[in-house]
């Protein structure tokens, strides 16, 4: 969907509901482990290029089970393949779901921090003649100075989308 301005809610039931369905996910997946960075360097990586060596090498052990030893984990080797081809579906599906998240919010955020800017220059025009605003003025100033002094710059010629 292209991008225009968000202006949607997401309730508590809904929100519960995304947590719940997150749980699920991670209940029928009680296997899933973290692995350290020394551990993700030393072991054999599959990706896209290697699942069709990988498939036609289970082939040929399926079909020539008699030239491998009696030791060799057939079944172990099957249940790893297919259990690879689902995870790799599964991230697939979940990397989709993670940008649009990560879009979503991204323009969300600028959209809210537009408003934000919008909202302190009025403030700041107002606090010269209403009583009470100069305070929250400084504030917001103090708060914006703090921001641009912690965020990296604006490449030249870039300029946040207005909602």
């Amino acid at each position: 969907m292209p991008y225009q301005d968000i202006n949607v809610t997401l309730s508590d039931a809904d929100l519960t509901e995304i947590r719940q369905a997150v749980a699920t996910i991670q209940q029928k997946l009680p296997f899933l482990i973290t692995l350290n960075t020394t551990e993700r360097k030393r072991l054999f990586k599959m990706g896209d290029k290697r699942l069709t060596f990988v498939q036609t090498s289970l082939n040929a052990a399926q079909s020539n089970q008699n030239i491998l030893p009696a030791s060799f984990d057939l079944n172990g080797f099957s249940n790893d393949f297919r259990l690879a081809t689902s995870l790799m579906e599964i991230e697939m599906l979940l990397n989709q779901l993670s940008e649009q998240v990560d879009d979503t919010l991204l323009a969300v955020d600028s959209e809210a921090m537009t408003s934000s800017l919008t909202v302190y220059d009025y403030v700041k025009t107002a606090a010269k003649k209403t009583p009470g605003l100069k305070g929250i003025a400084e504030q917001l100033g103090t708060q914006l100075r703090a921001m641009k002094s912690r965020t990296p710059k604006a490449a030249a010629g870039e300029t946040p989308v207005a909602s």
